[in-house]
């Protein structure tokens, strides 16, 4: 049984998300703001693939490799759908990313969370892990007060994550503009995706960095890479800051 072509329109919706790509890309190799986001999240992800490569049989450490995995492909799809246009559905991606290291951050605080919740089968072993409860973990651990994981994690789902009225502004090339259908590209709307994409990048590898065994020679360098990159970029964008989270 012979197939079919695909749609032609396929075919020209990619050709201009090619297009978009290719403008995005000279708007960021234009910035050098821009480019330091990119440089960062790369350096995370990074991160991301050593790790993986450490050799071990503890189930609980292959659990945060994982993890890790998951991490680098959602940065990885995230970036080229904002850089071929489609900056709403890039920010849900990152706040996947963002779930995602609060729960390694969960695993940093408390290791023996990891084996808890990978065996996790009832609701009411679940329900430690929920979102809701790992941020207020976390919070008080850190004697963190007015809940801004809350209110990163909110962001993300108010402007991405669910249709609500304020989602609609990440479909509008302009401020007061129109909604537009399918992608497009705007330095505004591009810049404020990588930042947020740069500021999750930071996490995810301060985060991963605490599961690399001291020892592990290999990783060294991957790691010194990072913090360089990681000082580079808060002292570009929160030079009064010790902590972004």
């Amino acid at each position: 049984m012979s197939g079919q072509p695909i749609p032609g329109n396929f075919y020209l919706l990619h050709d201009k998300e090619e297009d978009i790509r290719q403008e995005s890309i000279g708007l960021i190799e234009s910035d050098d703001e821009l480019t330091l986001h990119l440089f960062v999240i790369m350096h995370a992800m990074n991160m991301c693939d050593m790790l993986r490569k450490f050799p071990t049989e503890d189930e609980d450490i292959k659990a945060v490799q994982i993890l890790s995995i998951r991490i680098f492909n959602a940065f990885g799809s995230s970036i080229k759908l904002a850089l071929s246009g489609y900056i709403q559905n890039s920010a849900l991606i990152m706040r996947d990313i963002l779930e995602t290291v609060f729960l390694l951050d969960l695993f940093r605080v408390d290791p023996t969370a990891i084996e808890r919740w990978r065996f996790a089968k009832t609701a009411k072993a679940k329900n430690e892990f929920r979102p809701v409860n790992v941020r207020k973990i976390l919070d008080d651990h850190y004697k963190h007060k007015g809940e801004k994981r809350r209110e990163h994690y909110k962001r993300f789902s108010e402007l991405a994550g669910h249709p609500t009225n304020k989602s609609v502004f990440m479909l509008r090339p302009k401020l007061n503009g129109n909604a537009v259908i399918g992608p497009f590209c705007e330095v505004t709307t591009l810049g404020a995706v990588l930042a947020e994409a740069g500021r999750l990048a930071v996490m995810a590898g301060e985060t991963q960095d605490s599961f690399f065994p001291e020892t592990w020679r290999e990783g060294l360098g991957v790691r010194a890479a990072f913090s360089r990159q990681k000082k580079k970029w808060r002292d570009t964008f929160f030079p009064t800051q010790s902590a972004i989270t």
